[in-house]
C-alpha cells in the first residue's frame, strides 16, 4: 500500500503516468539475473520535506483511490516490481557485484546546445529518474546561475526526500569547480536532501593544466586536496572528485592526485574520458591501474564518465565496470556535450542481459547488476526528448523508433515464428507496450516485406484471402510500398484489399498515366491501357481538371459513354505520403453504346443501373483512374453476362424441330463489340 502525499506532488505523479509505458500490461519480462528479486512498488514523502515545501498532506478520496488502484496494478506486474539494492553507504558497497547508476541528464545532458530545461521540467525528469531507480541524480551546476541553484535545491528538497516503500531515495548531487565559493553553493543547494553529495573537479591532463588552468602539477594537487577538505568541513560526508580529462592524463600523476583527495575525505573517484579519446581496452586498463596503484583505493568507489566523441562511450563505461568501476555515469538518450555521453538505457540493458556472464575479472563474482527498473526507460526517454527538444535518431539503441521494428521480409518471417530470432529483449521490458499492433512483433510493412508478413497481418485484420487474391493484393502492396516511405499502416492495407476486390473480371487495365495541369494552360492527360485482346492503346485528352482529362481519355480508349454520378476522395492516413482512396459511382448514358437498365421485380419499374468502383494509390490521379476503370469493368462485365443470357434465350426459342438454329439475331450489342469497343 502506498502512503499518499500532497495534491501538488500527486498531480505531478499522475501526469507522469500519462507518458507511454506507464500503463500496466501483463507480459513476460526479460530475465535479468539472480539478483533481480521482487520488491514492493511505491514511495512516501518524508514529513520533513512536507513541512519544508509547506503543502497539505492529504488527497481527495477520488485521487487517493485512483493512486491506490494504479499502484496495486503495478505491484502485481513483475515488470513494475522494484529491484533490491545494497544499503547506500558513501564510499562503500556491501555487494561488490552491485553497480551504482549515476544519472547526469540534468547537468551534463542539459549542456547539450539547445537543451535548456525549466525548473519544473527538471523536477519532472528527476521524479521519473527516481521512479526508474537510479542511485544518484546529478541535478545541476548550482553556481552557474540563480535558476540552476533554485532547480537543484528544489530537486534536493522534493525528490531527495520522497522515500519509496523499499527505503530507496536517490542521492542528489551538485557539481562544482574546485573553488570554495562553488563548493559552498553546491552544498547549499543539495544539503536539504536525505542523501546529499558534492561533486568537485579539476583538470589533470598536461594540455589542460598548461593552457587552460595555467597551473603546475603540484598546484593542481594542492587545489584538489583543498577543495575536498573544504567540502568535508561543511558537513558533507559524500564527496565525489573528478580529475577532468583523466583519459589523456599521465597515470603516475593521477596516482598522486587521487591519493591526496582520498586522504582529505573523497568517497567516490570519478575517472572521466572527457574527450572520448580512449579505446575500451585502454580505458579498462586505466581503471585497473588506478585501483591497483592509488593508495587508499580500497576505501572508495571508482566511477566512469565517458564522452561519445568516437562512439565508444557505452563500451568504455562497460570496460570500466569489467575492471572494477562500481559507479557508471550516464544520461538518458545519451545526450550531453558535443557527441554526448554514455547512454543510460544502453548501459542498464547491457548489464541486465550480459552482466552475469561477461564481467569477470574485477572485484566480486563478476555477476554485475543494477537496481534500475527498465520498464520506465521508454517513458523517461520520451519525457527527456520532449522537454529538451532533442529527438532520438530512429536507429538509436533501445529507445529509437526503429529499435523494435522490422521491415526485412526475412526478419519479419522469423519474428512471426519466434520473436527471439531477432529481438534480444522484449520491448515491454523497457516500457514499450507493443500489444497487438504491427502483428505484435514490430512488423513494418514496407517495400522489403515478404508475403508471409503481409498475409499474417491481413489475417489479423480479418481478411483470409484465397491464394490468387492474396497474390493480387501483394503485387499491389509492392507497387505502393516502392513509392511510400515509412511503411504501410493497417488502413492502407485494407484499402488495397478493397481496391483488389473491385478488380474481378478485369477487362481493361491502366498501364500508364501522365498529366499536365496548372493555373495556366489546359489540363491534359495521356493514358495507356491494356485491353482484353492484349493490345495496349493510348490516348491524350483535355478536361476541366486533371481527373476529368484522365476520365475522358479512358472513355475514348474503352469506347464507353457514362455519367459520373458520385466521386469521392479521402486520405487513408495522415501525412503527405498517405494513401488516397477514390470511390466513384457511374451509370451508362441513355442511348449510349453501353446503355443498360434494371427492372424492379416487385414494381416492374425500370431505372438506370449504377456501378461502383474503388481505387487506391499514393497518387490521387492514379487512384481516381483505378476507381473509374474498376467501375467501367463492372459495367462491361455485367453487360457481357446479360448479352450471353439473351443469346442463350434466343437460341432456345429459335431452335427448330430438327435442332437447327433459326435466323433470329439478338437485339443487344455483341460481347465482342463491347469488349474491344476502343476501336470505335
Amino acid at each position: 500500500m502506498r502512503i499518499l502525499w500532497s495534491s501538488a506532488v500527486a498531480t505531478a505523479l499522475l501526469s507522469a503516468s500519462s507518458w507511454p509505458g506507464s500503463s500496466s500490461v501483463g507480459v513476460d519480462a526479460f530475465t535479468v539475473n539472480s539478483h533481480s528479486q521482487t520488491a514492493s512498488f511505491g514511495r512516501v514523502r518524508s514529513s520533513r520535506a512536507l513541512q519544508r515545501v509547506g503543502v497539505a498532506s492529504s488527497l481527495s478520496a477520488a485521487a487517493a483511490a485512483a493512486a491506490e488502484t494504479t499502484t496495486e496494478e503495478h505491484s502485481n506486474n513483475v515488470l513494475y516490481q522494484r529491484k533490491p539494492r545494497p544499503e547506500y553507504i558513501p564510499g562503500r558497497i556491501s555487494d561488490p557485484d552491485y553497480v551504482r547508476i549515476f544519472d547526469t541528464t540534468l547537468r551534463d545532458g542539459e549542456q547539450s546546445p539547445g537543451a535548456t530545461l525549466t525548473s519544473s521540467e527538471k523536477l519532472e525528469i528527476a521524479r521519473n529518474l527516481a521512479k526508474l531507480g537510479v542511485d544518484i541524480i546529478e541535478a545541476g551546476f548550482p553556481i552557474a546561475s540563480p535558476d540552476d541553484f533554485a532547480a537543484v535545491k528544489q530537486i534536493a528538497d522534493v525528490v531527495g526526500n520522497e522515500v519509496f516503500e523499499d527505503g530507496y531515495v536517490p542521492v542528489i548531487c551538485g557539481l562544482s569547480r574546485a573553488f570554495e565559493v562553488d563548493i559552498q553553493r553546491a552544498w547549499d543547494a543539495v544539503k536539504g536532501a536525505q542523501r546529499p553529495r558534492v561533486h568537485t573537479f579539476i583538470a589533470t591532463s598536461k594540455i589542460h593544466m598548461e593552457t587552460k588552468l595555467c597551473k603546475t602539477p603540484d598546484e593542481v594537487i594542492q587545489i584538489a586536496a583543498k577543495a575536498v577538505r573544504f567540502a568535508k568541513s561543511l558537513g558533507c560526508d559524500d564527496i565525489e572528485f573528478s580529475p577532468e580529462d583523466a583519459g589523456r592524463s599521465d597515470p603516475e600523476f593521477l596516482y598522486k592526485v587521487l591519493k591526496a583527495v582520498i586522504e582529505e575525505g573523497a568517497t567516490t573517484l570519478n575517472i572521466p574520458d572527457t574527450t572520448g579519446w580512449n579505446m575500451p581496452w585502454e580505458f579498462g586498463e586505466l581503471i585497473q591501474m588506478l585501483r591497483e596503484n592509488v593508495e587508499g583505493a580500497d576505501g572508495v568507489i571508482f566511477s566512469t564518465h565517458c564522452q561519445n566523441d568516437l562512439g565508444l562511450a557505452t563500451a568504455n563505461s562497460l570496460a570500466g565496470a569489467k575492471n572494477g568501476a562500481r559507479q557508471l555515469e550516464c544520461t538518458i538518450n545519451g545526450i550531453g556535450e558535443r557527441a554526448g555521453n554514455a547512454s543510460l538505457e544502453e548501459i542498464v540493458m547491457a548489464l541486465a542481459l550480459k552482466g552475469d556472464e561477461q564481467f569477470k575479472g574485477g572485484p566480486g563474482t563478476g555477476k554485475l547488476y543494477t537496481a534500475v527498473n527498465p520498464v520506465y526507460i521508454t517513458s523517461t526517454s520520451k519525457m527527456v526528448s520532449e522537454y529538451t527538444g532533442m529527438v532520438c535518431q530512429p536507429h538509436k539503441a533501445i529507445v529509437g523508433a526503429n529499435a523494435f521494428q522490422h521491415e526485412s521480409g526475412i526478419h519479419q518471417d522469423g519474428m512471426i515464428k519466434n520473436k527471439s530470432t531477432y529481438e534480444i529483449m522484449t520491448p515491454e521490458s523497457i516500457g514499450l507496450m507493443r500489444g497487438d499492433s504491427q502483428s505484435g512483433a514490430g512488423i513494418v510493412l514496407g517495400k522489403h516485406s515478404g508475403r508471409n508478413a503481409v498475409s499474417t497481418r491481413l489475417r489479423e485484420l480479418g481478411y483470409d484471402l484465397e491464394p490468387d487474391k492474396l497474390n493480387a493484393v501483394f503485387t499491389r502492396f509492392k507497387e505502393v510500398a516502392e513509392k511510400r516511405k515509412g511503411g504501410l499502416e493497417d488502413e492502407d492495407l485494407e484499402a488495397l484489399v478493397m481496391d483488389q476486390a473491385g478488380l474481378q473480371n478485369v477487362l481493361w487495365e491502366v498501364t500508364g498515366l501522365q498529366c499536365a495541369t496548372g493555373m495556366s494552360g489546359i489540363p491534359t492527360a495521356t493514358v495507356k491501357m491494356l485491353g482484353p485482346d492484349g493490345i495496349e492503346r493510348y490516348v491524350s485528352a483535355t478536361g476541366t481538371g486533371p481527373v476529368d482529362a484522365v476520365y475522358k481519355a479512358i472513355d475514348q480508349i474503352m469506347g464507353v459513354s457514362v455519367k459520373l454520378e458520385t466521386y469521392s476522395l479521402r486520405s487513408v492516413a495522415e501525412g503527405i505520403e498517405a494513401m488516397a482512396t477514390t470511390r466513384v459511382v457511374i451509370s451508362p448514358k441513355l442511348g449510349g453504346p453501353n446503355d443498360v437498365t434494371s427492372t424492379n421485380s416487385q414494381t416492374g419499374l425500370s431505372k438506370d443501373k449504377k456501378f461502383f468502383g474503388a481505387g487506391s494509390d499514393t497518387d490521387i490521379i492514379t487512384s481516381s483512374a483505378r476507381a473509374y476503370v474498376a467501375a467501367l469493368n463492372k459495367l462491361l462485365s455485367w453487360k457481357m453476362r446479360r448479352t450471353e443470357q439473351a443469346n442463350k434465350l434466343s437460341s432456345t426459342s429459335d431452335t427448330g424441330s430438327d435442332g437447327t438454329i433459326g435466323d433470329a439475331v439478338p437485339a443487344s450489342v455483341s460481347p465482342e463489340v463491347i469488349i474491344v469497343g476502343a476501336e470505335a
